[in-house]
């Protein structure tokens, strides 16, 4: 049974997440002015933190459908005809 993987990140997600740690991480560490190991490090975990909420509440696009898809939801069932045997003409030489 193949294990189910998990959807990879879009460009706009990794973008978005990246630049949330490293500015958020930047302005708290500016505003506490701290010097001390342990805030730093609790800082730069929440920065990380922010990041993956932001990568996660990014909206995903749509995937697209593939051709069977949009055949079969879009289009009607299309009307039986009823198949009519050709009669065989006479020639005339």
């Amino acid at each position: 049974m193949p294990r189910p993987t998990a959807p990879r990140p879009t460009v706009a997600q990794l973008v978005y997440g990246s630049c949330t740690v490293i500015l958020s991480t930047l302005a708290m560490l500016l505003l506490s002015q701290t010097s001390s190991g342990p805030v730093v490090a609790l800082i730069a975990l929440v920065g990380l933190v922010l990041g993956l909420l932001v990568a996660l509440t990014v909206p995903r696009p749509k995937q697209a459908r593939t051709p069977s898809q949009v055949v079969a939801s879009s289009a009607a069932p299309a009307p039986r005809r009823e198949r009519v045997p050709v009669q065989a003409s006479a020639r005339q030489d």
